[in-house]
């Protein structure tokens, strides 16, 4: 009797930041939204959403610079306020006032991620660690790598999230960004000349409530995502793509 092997279960990771600028080194994280999916059925698993507490910059991350040896004391009175540009609160909705008295913790956050993305892994097996998925996800990571090292936390961060170290011996976590999804789906259409979020979700006939909430992003986002995975697994779909098949040569292919 031949033994049933047991089907991994891949999930991704929605994620989606609000923030105090545009410079992950020197600008704040004011909200975050994850939210968890299985791509075998796209069913959301988890969701979290936080407003962050205000918080200090520290001396990690940015350009090298030059180490000066300074006291405790002189290390506490300059600590300096993380950027939190009024342009950047405007745009977001979002208060210092806000974040005073709804936010959490920045290190309370970066555990919460940790333990949040430990908990939808769902098989076992480095190739079964989350993915992450975004619009424009490469700004969201610098995000959260700067959490994850201020809180101490970069190590854990490597264990739980799929990805690989690169050339410099930094991680570099795998991703799904939503613009390179929506560029394959939407580049032979000459009238598509932006790839910003609500223009995607319009083109493909999803609704998108209060753009600029992170939650609310990452709904959409994942949305997006769905529509592309559908088509893709429509077995009657790529009539229109324009590819011509052609008869199989071979039977095999090394790899």
């Amino acid at each position: 009797m031949a033994l049933q092997t047991e089907g991994k279960i891949y999930t991704g990771i929605g994620l989606d930041f609000e923030t105090g600028g545009l410079d992950c080194t020197k600008s704040a994280c004011t909200q975050i939204a994850l939210q968890a999916v299985r791509f075998d059925t796209w069913e959301m698993i988890d969701r979290y959403v936080k407003y962050i507490s205000p918080y200090h910059k520290q001396d990690i991350g940015g350009p090298a610079k030059r180490k000066v040896l300074k006291s405790r004391f002189e290390k506490e009175t300059e600590a300096e306020l993380m950027e939190y540009e009024k342009v950047a609160l405007d745009y977001s909705g979002i208060t210092m006032e806000m974040l005073i008295n709804r936010g959490v913790d920045m290190k309370e956050v970066a555990c919460d991620i940790i333990e949040f993305t430990r908990r939808n892994t769902l098989s076992k097996g480095a190739q079964c660690k989350p993915i992450l998925i975004g619009q424009n996800i490469t700004f969201d990571i610098g995000f959260l790598q700067q959490l994850m090292n201020y809180a101490g936390l970069i190590k854990e961060f490597e264990k739980v999230f799929a990805g690989k170290i690169d050339f410099y011996g930094n991680f570099q976590p795998h991703y799904i960004d939503t613009i390179d999804l929506a560029r394959l789906t939407l580049a032979n259409d000459p009238t598509v000349n932006s790839y910003k979020l609500e223009l995607i979700a319009e083109r493909l006939n999803l609704e998108l409530d209060d753009a600029h909430d992170a939650d609310a992003d990452v709904t959409a986002t994942l949305n997006i995502v769905r529509v592309c995975s559908g088509r893709m697994r429509n077995s009657e779909g790529g009539g229109d793509s324009g590819i011509m098949k052609r008869e199989k040569t071979r039977n095999h292919f090394k790899i």
